[in-house]
């Protein structure tokens, strides 16, 4: 697998135990997300947002890409794998802007199409 450098913005996918990571954006719940520095890989901007602005520690390891195999239209999505179970201090959300949502309830939220297909296959039974 090659890292290539991101464009625009990048968005984590950390999911543990059944939940999703989301974050509050101003307009509601969405998937922490945030510009690449210069040369910087997705998986690399992926794992860095997600630490700023909650203060977990992931490691972002793989892009979602479409089934179908045609490219994604939106903003680059990245399964990344929870590190850490507790925050560290200074991250830049309050804990009330950072929530673990049951997958079952992150139907509401708008996430991209590649996201909402790869929790499909990660919804409890």
């Amino acid at each position: 697998m090659t890292l290539e450098p991101a464009e625009g913005v990048a968005q984590a996918v950390v999911l543990y135990d059944g939940r999703l990571l989301l974050v509050d954006d101003g307009d509601g719940w969405a998937l922490p997300s945030g510009t690449p520095g210069p040369a910087e890989p997705a998986e690399a901007t992926a794992a860095r947002v997600v630490y700023e602005l909650t203060g977990y520690l992931v490691d972002g390891t793989e892009p979602l890409i479409p089934h179908d195999g045609t490219p994604a239209d939106e903003v680059p999505a990245v399964v990344c794998q929870l590190l850490s179970e507790t925050p560290s201090d200074g991250a830049s959300l309050a804990p009330e802007q950072v929530r673990w949502a049951p997958i079952p309830e992150t139907i509401e939220v708008a996430l991209p199409a590649v996201v909402h297909e790869y929790l499909q296959g990660h919804t409890p039974v």
